[in-house]
């Protein structure tokens, strides 16, 4: 932070992120030039074969390119080690170290189609152990060559040009506010085409049709006004996800109050209606686990379920349920019975129908709970991501949804369904809820910003969310990403360690453990004119007026209001929270425990290893399954007791 600005366009790296891949690169052009060196000296005098003179001359004018690289590459990151993400003003000389790193490039890339066309010449004779090595420096100049073009590919920001030419001229020209409006807009423009050109790549696999285009507009709006406002750099927000991992570890070692202690402790918590709430998500999330088909089945029976899926998927059902859309070998139907236990006849209806918008569910009578089941599935396909990413609200009109609605005589309604297929599942339970009061609704690791706060309450009497940890897409909103935003600008802008001392420490965190470094995340003493002075110094790196600065000058603007509606989660929510853990060889022991918990809760998103994996479906039914065994064998204990004491 800020974006480097070479070329006269903006990049999407910053000046300290040449540390790194600099120093790599150093110690492989050192031991390159160390190993010729060596190769030179030892050959020195054997190069009087024919076409010698050319492989000597290559060998030493390769020593002083790579000499001369080795020194523009020192400097490079010496100087990009200078300073901190927030305070590039030692850093003012990078780029035209950058320049004259670059242009050592069209000698390098000269010399090595050189000493291609000298190797392969069939009259050079020489010893072929120097043959050899000349053939390698090649190969390895060309490598280098390579992965330098898609490093520059990789970092290069279709807006630098635009976002550079507004912004400088936006602080150093008197334009009319009609024009200075026009620019701004054709940049939105512009950035939202680009966004949208994105996400076309990346579901080029999928048909596209009107409902697709409109969705990919809408993301690609979304993104734009997401990262529109910031110049944070890739490695800035890596850097930023780190320190607030580490913070929040600390905080969370710190010895709590009383009151807090008091306030979470298990006794005090879990009740009846918990245990029993419990029971019934522990069963009814095999239905949502088993509305992802084989995918699910596979990943959670990966020795086994091919061989089982082979043999019983290929047969003759002895009734078919009304299925809808394809499901190729009967793969997608036969693991739901498998997960599920079910019969073939227990099944009413089957879809697996997957457009945007449109999402894979089954219908089906569960004797155990007598109840009718819908599932529906969570993500699963690009489709499904495209629905996630689809943040707009809708209104939800509640009376009159269905006016005739049937339903197995004494058999209640459940809806079922997890991530996204929990959020799809409380909207369907809230629309039918008039047709059917009895309706019950389990939402597993259900979407974060899905409900209003007075339509979230009147989901509280017959809708259960089932929560897992720090599971990231509970906590997933448009107000928890702005969060976010504020509090990694906030904590890069404030931190006074340079940023690859911030990600090498973050990795080994991350990886070994150990405690959280006490990196500065204060200003520690200095003030805030003394922090901002060396971006205001450098127009040509600074983003005019972009929130990145002004939280450094007005901490208001981290506060003003938010720009989407806050929404929350469905229903009543039980969280879920791992106790311990111990590890063994060949398989883990984790207890958990479980608490009624609200909204306030999941209001931040937390950092975290877990917070994709305490989302996964295996992960939350386990998480169930160890809280209603525990239950069970209490309950056990407690008979023992008793008839002990009558004896």
């Amino acid at each position: 932070m800020p974006g480097l600005v070479v070329f006269g366009r903006r990049w999407a790296i910053g000046s300290d992120d040449f540390v790194l891949p600099g120093a790599f690169e150093l110690f492989v052009r050192l031991v390159w030039w160390i190993g010729i060196l060596v190769l030179y000296a030892v050959h020195k005098g054997q190069f009087n074969c024919p076409g010698g003179g050319l492989l000597h001359s290559y060998l030493l004018v390769l020593l002083i390119l790579l000499a001369s690289i080795i020194c523009a590459l020192s400097a490079l990151v010496y100087v990009s080690m200078q300073g901190t993400i927030s305070n590039p003003g030692p850093r003012k000389s990078l780029p035209k170290l950058l320049y004259t790193r670059l242009l050592l490039y069209l000698p390098e890339f000269i010399w090595a189609v050189v000493g291609a066309v000298w190797v392969s010449d069939s009259s050079v004779q020489c010893e072929k152990t120097v043959i050899n090595v000349i053939i390698g420096t090649v190969i390895a100049s060309w490598v280098i060559i390579v992965f330098t073009i898609i490093g520059v590919v990789i970092v290069f920001d279709p807006l630098g040009g635009k976002k550079t030419f507004y912004l400088t001229n936006g602080v150093n020209r008197n334009l009319e506010s009609s024009q200075s409006g026009q620019l701004l807009y054709n940049v939105k423009n512009t950035a939202t085409r680009v966004w949208e050109k994105r996400i076309r790549l990346l579901c080029c696999c999928i048909v596209q049709d009107d409902d697709h285009r409109v969705a990919f507009t809408s993301i690609a709006e979304l993104f734009r006004a997401y990262f529109s406002d910031t110049d944070l750099v890739p490695s800035d927000i890596a850097a930023g996800l780190t320190l607030l991992h580490q913070e929040q570890d600390k905080m969370e070692s710190c010895p709590k109050e009383p009151e807090e202690v008091l306030c979470h402790s298990p006794s005090s918590l879990v009740t009846d209606d918990l245990d029993i709430e419990l029971e019934n998500a522990a069963h009814y999330m095999l239905f949502a686990a088993a509305a992802y088909g084989w995918p699910y089945y596979i990943y959670t029976n990966p020795f086994t379920a091919l061989c089982k899926l082979n043999g019983d998927c290929c047969g003759n059902r002895p009734t078919d349920p009304d299925i809808t859309g394809s499901d190729r070998h009967n793969f997608h139907f036969g693991s739901i019975l498998k997960i599920t236990g079910l019969q073939y006849r227990d099944f009413i209806h089957i879809s697996f129908h997957n457009k945007i918008y449109e999402i894979p569910f089954f219908v089906a009578l569960d004797h155990k709970k007598e109840a009718i089941v819908v599932a529906v599935r969570g993500t699963l396909s690009f489709e499904d991501i495209l629905t996630d990413l689809s943040a707009d609200c809708e209104d939800l009109t509640l009376e009159d949804v269905l006016e005739n609605g049937f339903v197995h005589k004494e058999y209640k309604l459940v809806i079922v369904g997890h991530s996204l297929g929990g959020g799809t599942a409380s909207i369907l339970a809230i629309m039918l809820r008039n047709s059917f009061p009895t309706l019950r609704c389990y939402a597993f690791s259900p979407p974060g910003g899905l409900l209003s706060k007075s339509l979230a309450d009147y989901t509280k009497c017959f809708i259960v969310s089932v929560i897992v940890g720090k599971d990231l897409v509970a906590r997933l909103s448009m107000p928890n990403m702005e969060d976010l935003k504020r509090r990694i600008v906030r904590i890069v802008a404030n931190c006074s360690r340079p940023k690859y001392q911030i990600l090498l420490h973050g990795c080994w965190y991350e990886v070994f453990g150990g405690d959280p470094d006490n990196f500065p995340t204060e200003l520690d003493g200095r003030s805030q004119d003394a922090l901002t002075q060396p971006l205001l110094a450098e127009e040509s790196l600074m983003v005019h007026r972009s929130p990145s600065y002004n939280t450094l000058e007005d901490e208001s603007h981290l506060n003003s209001p938010p720009q989407y509606p806050r929404l929350y989660l469905p229903g009543k929510i039980i969280h879920i929270v791992e106790e311990s853990s111990s590890r063994r060889l060949c398989s883990s022991d984790t207890k958990y425990t479980a608490r009624w918990s609200n909204e306030t809760v999941f209001s931040s998103i937390l950092i975290s290893p877990k917070m994709i994996t305490d989302h996964m479906p295996d992960v939350v039914l386990k998480a169930l399954n160890s809280l209603t065994q525990e239950h069970g064998s209490c309950i056990s204990c407690q008979a023992r007791e008793c008839n002990t004491d009558v004896v």
